[in-house]
């Protein structure tokens, strides 16, 4: 999809943005409990014939590519809980070598799949660890044992997965204290990102803490130096202490959003494409598939919903607890 321009407050015209960037989630289901992703109360898996087949992904990747997608992330749930899912790496790596492919992942499974991974076309992976202490991890989680994501850090590191991005959700009271994972940096080539807290299944107040806040914590352990996101545009902000192997970035969602910059599509695991987390308006994908639709469609299809995107520019803002789509999770949509 060619560039276009928008006219800006003063009346210059400027490129509008790029739209690149597509993550699928392949599976609502996940081996965590995060209190943040799901409610206390869990949340009922989609029967296996609601969830997109690895061929049905593959296809509309393709239709993807062809509309300017460069890059394809992963997500789930966990989506190495889901079968074979190396071999849908492989099965995306062929649609074209200069299609840039990531994963996000809790690490619990990494031990296991790194490797397979790497060799199967994966460049990157983000790994969610919300703390680096052991009863606040289990805590988090409800179900996770620290060591089995440290060791699947360990192992994506040796594979050669680069950049090995971990993603820590600060939340008031509970993992606050982010000296431990600014020491990581000084010791591992890691980039540690600090992400706001998004009130979107809980009252809004009762986790949030600013990336402000949390910058102001780290100033112990040294002044932080600006530097580039180490894969060109993303919606991190990032910094590297004195010395340090690996960079901090900051993700504000909440105190600066970034609508009006976002690069990205989304496919949920049930084949609805969503221009941005809070879509009201998903397309079902799916059905078009299912009923017959090729890559020309999809192309089409796509086009469509970039267009859609561009038109909407930043009106799908973070919403008001009250007005969010009952039923809808993180675990389901690929947050």
């Amino acid at each position: 999809m060619a560039e276009s321009a928008t006219p800006t407050e003063e009346g210059a015209v400027e490129p509008e943005r790029k739209i690149d960037y597509l993550r699928i989630s392949v599976t609502d289901r996940c081996n965590l409990r995060c209190v943040y992703c799901m409610p206390s109360t869990g949340v009922t898996s989609m029967p296996h014939e609601e969830i997109l087949t690895y061929e049905e992904i593959e296809l509309f990747a393709r239709a993807s590519r062809l509309a300017g997608i460069k890059r394809i992330r992963i997500t789930g749930g966990e989506p190495l809980v889901r079968k074979g899912a190396p071999d849908l790496v492989r099965m995306l790596a062929s649609i074209d070598p200069e299609l840039k492919l990531s994963l996000t992942t809790n690490g619990v499974l990494l031990e296991r799949y790194a490797a397979e991974l790497k060799d199967a076309g994966l460049r990157r992976v983000n790994v969610s660890l919300d703390s680096l202490d052991r009863e606040t991890y289990a805590g988090i989680t409800r179900v996770g044992k620290l060591e089995d994501a440290l060791t699947g850090i360990e192992r994506a590191v040796e594979a050669g997965l680069e950049p090995v991005k971990i993603n820590v959700v600060v939340l008031k009271g509970l993992n606050d204290d982010p000296l431990g994972f600014g020491r990581l940096t000084l010791e591992l080539p890691v980039h540690v990102r600090f992400i706001e807290y998004m009130p979107y299944f809980d009252e809004p107040g009762r986790w949030y803490v600013s990336s402000a806040e949390t910058r102001a914590r780290l100033a112990g352990l040294g002044e932080l130096e600006e530097v580039e996101s180490p894969e060109g545009w993303g919606p991190a902000d990032y910094f590297r202490l004195p010395g340090a192997a690996g960079a901090i970035g900051f993700i504000s969602p909440v105190s600066c959003h970034f609508c009006s910059s976002c690069n990205r599509l989304r496919l949920t695991a049930d084949g609805k494409m969503r221009t941005c987390l809070f879509d009201l308006n998903g397309r079902d994908i799916k059905s078009e598939i299912r009923s017959g639709a090729g890559i020309e469609r999809l192309h089409e299809i796509i086009e469509g919903e970039l267009a859609r995107k561009h038109e909407e520019g930043d009106r799908n803002r973070i919403l008001a607890a009250g007005q969010v789509r009952a039923g809808d999770h993180m675990s389901r949509i690929g947050g």
